[in-house]
């Protein structure tokens, strides 16, 4: 059955990749809204696709207008890069969690299928061996640890869906990504604000600096790579047998789980077959780096028992083939 879907927050790293795959694999339509378009060149060329470029929190009667005419909603819009949460702790509750309130309500009232991104830092420092999304705990952190207001945000976020969802049969479904990387990742290598890991690496490359690890880069993450996240989030689109309705999935890969002083080294290695670098990797204090109000997580691993039952789902792509393709989109200059 074609679809009409919405997509706030289309320009980001899975908003931009999620339209391509829409737009190359079904029949569906897709209303988009983003404050930007740099990544939604080839998109916006298509028949199917239609944007507007606002920033949603100013656009009321648009929005409405459209999660009216939508089946499904999709809100990414979201700050999600770590030196944010310390440095702008309020926006970052304004946007991810008041702004996204009230689509959240808008689609209790139009009745729409509403996929919300959650994150797996709702665990937080959950001590579990692999995070299961019925029976792991949410740990967060003191109060000074202004890092939590993110996880925080998401995590009451979650609870509140849950809430509209039994009592007032909001169709939802809850994603929760573990470390999705590629392509167009936090894309303008220039920026100053840490960044997600990767791209903070790779920024560090470019510019022929040392690689820093934060508190030694100890850290355990599972990282899974966009092509194999994008897969299950088509299949929560089409939701066949209502496979997806009122669930929590955590998409991310098990397997490819390694620490974070791991990931430098691989990538770093990648890299010296391309090209010639003398930069080292060497530690840095978290609160040196991010600021006081920092804490870091230990590990971060998820069971996917449930998308593998419900979306048949598995990720595919290996670590060092994921990590070649998004080197070549930076070193090509594409970012």
């Amino acid at each position: 059955m074609d679809m009409k879907i919405l997509i706030l927050g289309a320009n980001g790293f899975i908003g931009s990749h999620l339209c391509d795959a829409i737009l190359g694999q079904t029949s569906h339509h897709i209303f988009a809204l983003d404050r930007e378009s740099n990544n939604l060149k080839s998109c916006q060329k298509h028949s199917r696709f239609t944007f507007h470029q606002a920033d949603l929190r100013e656009v009321k009667n648009w929005m409405i207008a459209h999660i009216k005419k939508a089946d499904v909603v999709i809100p990414l819009a979201a700050i999600a890069t770590p030196g944010s949460y310390v440095k702008t702790p309020l926006k970052v509750f304004e946007l991810d969690f008041e702004a996204n309130l009230q689509i959240v309500r808008w689609c209790v009232q139009y009745k729409k299928h509403l996929i919300f991104p959650s994150t797996s830092e709702v665990y937080g420092s959950c001590r579990d061996e692999y995070f299961d999304e019925d029976k792991s705990l949410f740990v967060t952190g003191p109060l000074h640890k202004e890092r939590w207001i993110y996880a925080s945000s998401k995590q009451l976020m979650d609870r509140l869906i849950y809430a509209y969802g039994k009592h007032e049969g909001l169709n939802y479904t809850l994603f929760r990504p573990f470390n999705w990387y590629g392509p167009r990742l936090d894309n303008n290598v220039a920026m100053q604000e840490p960044s997600r890991v990767l791209t903070q690496f790779i920024r560090q490359i470019l510019r022929n600096e040392d690689i820093l690890l934060v508190d030694g880069g100890l850290q355990k993450r599972s990282f899974t790579y966009i092509e194999d996240g994008i897969h299950a989030l088509l299949k929560i689109i089409e939701n066949k047998n209502h496979c997806a309705s009122q669930k929590v999935f955590n998409l991310g890969n098990p397997n490819v789980y390694l620490s974070i002083k791991m990931l430098a080294e691989s990538l770093l290695a990648l890299v010296k077959q391309k090209k010639p670098i003398t930069l080292q990797i060497k530690s840095v204090a978290a609160e040196k780096f991010y600021g006081v109000g920092y804490e870091d997580i230990p590990a971060r691993r998820p069971c996917i028992n449930r998308a593998q039952q419900y979306l048949h789902w598995t990720p595919k792509v290996e670590l060092d083939e994921g990590l070649e393709r998004m080197l070549a989109y930076f070193l090509d200059g594409k970012a």
